[in-house]
């Protein structure tokens, strides 16, 4: 095989607790994590160049040498396992950046997974997972996709039922936010108030979705909000327009609703898009099998 195209999707959290911070500055976290039918298209090509790592993006200015997670993730997969060709990479990214829908961490989870299909590794996901975390945090998750319990800094995964089937509206305004400031202006000690965890796992062992959203949280939201207060409006707007659950994902500024027939969510997502005509709005899914 010369070459493999591959398809890295975005995740949001259906919750996200914070338990505390650690001494060395980390949090421990308590996430339900969901990969969504929005993703960026990889092509890896091999060369005749052993080392040899060439990245093309479609997005101007975006960084195509080893700050790169791809690259990041294609120079610990040739150093592990010996690769003995170079790789062509090509990036078509649709993903919005900094939006926390994972979409740096999902294309070094690509690199991870399509470099063990090129090179006919047969290496099992736990190992790819353990060089993936030394990567991100949300690397091992984005390595495996669908639905799972995520604890640790997030690499801790515990396999969850499959959510049920939903139609959600995925919202990205037009700023950016730093998962950085976020984390270093929420007070995890001093929280009072924590998402259903629990609940949303007994939701999805129940194959309910109205549970499951009844019990969405993040507590990450207040801190985001605060600086960034259109995303509580983008919220309630989607709720308005009949989302039976809205939620912000990660550290934001991406919202996601829930809407129970595709019909309500494509007409949601046309009214937001009048509304925020800078922001990027998709109408999406869930997927439980990232190699659909």
């Amino acid at each position: 095989m010369d070459g493999i195209v591959l398809k890295a999707y975005a995740k949001i959290n259906l919750g996200l607790d914070v338990l505390r911070r650690r001494e060395n500055g980390y949090h421990d976290l308590r996430m339900i994590m969901q990969t969504v039918r929005i993703y960026d298209e990889i092509n890896i090509q091999r060369t005749a160049n052993p080392g040899e790592i060439v990245l093309t993006s479609n997005v101007p200015g975006l960084p195509c040498d080893e700050r790169n997670l791809i690259c990041k993730a294609a120079r610990k997969m040739m150093e592990e396992y010996s690769l003995p060709d170079g790789l062509l990479i090509a990036l078509n990214k649709q993903i919005p950046m900094a939006a926390g829908m994972a979409g740096g961490s999902t294309d070094a989870a690509a690199i991870f997974n399509g470099l063990n299909r090129l090179f006919e590794l047969k290496e099992g996901k736990e190992n790819l997972c353990k060089l993936g975390v030394q990567i991100g945090a949300d690397v091992p998750y984005c390595i495996m996709g669908g639905t799972y319990l995520a604890e640790g800094i997030g690499e801790i995964l515990t396999p969850l039922p499959k959510a049920p089937d939903t139609n959600l509206v995925v919202i990205k305004p037009d700023f950016d936010v730093s998962t950085k400031y976020v984390y270093e202006n929420l007070h995890a000690n001093e929280l009072k108030n924590h998402p259903d965890i629990d609940g949303q796992i007994r939701a999805l062992k129940e194959g309910d979705i109205r549970a499951l959203a009844d019990r969405m949280g993040n507590v990450l939201q207040n801190v985001t909000i605060e600086k960034y207060p259109e995303i509580q409006s983008i919220k309630e707007d989607l709720i308005k327009l009949g989302s039976f659950g809205s939620m912000m994902s990660g550290s934001g500024p991406s919202v996601f609703g829930m809407f129970e027939k595709k019909e309500s969510a494509v007409s949601a997502a046309e009214g937001m898009k009048e509304k925020y005509p800078s922001a990027a709005v998709f109408v999406t899914d869930f997927v439980s099998d990232i190699e659909e």
